[in-house]
């Protein structure tokens, strides 16, 4: 298995946590991106009670045929 490119130097994210803005670091922070379990869990109470939303589908989904209709009817 090749390994990382010659030079290349590891390094962590550096992100701010979603909940409370506080940075967080990927390579210190065990709940990256959040910079604690009570904003992780903060947020997932969040998606829980439907106050995230997904405004439009990321991937158009091809129109269905009506029921009944298949390649083996045509």
């Amino acid at each position: 298995m090749p390994g990382p490119c010659p030079g290349a130097t590891r390094q962590g994210m550096k992100h701010r946590c979603p909940i409370c803005k506080k940075p967080t670091d990927s390579e210190v922070d065990a709940h990256f991106p959040f910079c604690s379990e009570r904003c992780k869990l903060l947020d997932l109470g969040n998606w829980a009670a439907e106050r995230y939303v997904v405004s439009e589908p990321a991937v158009e989904e091809p129109a269905s045929e009506p029921p009944g209709q298949n390649e083996s009817d045509k």
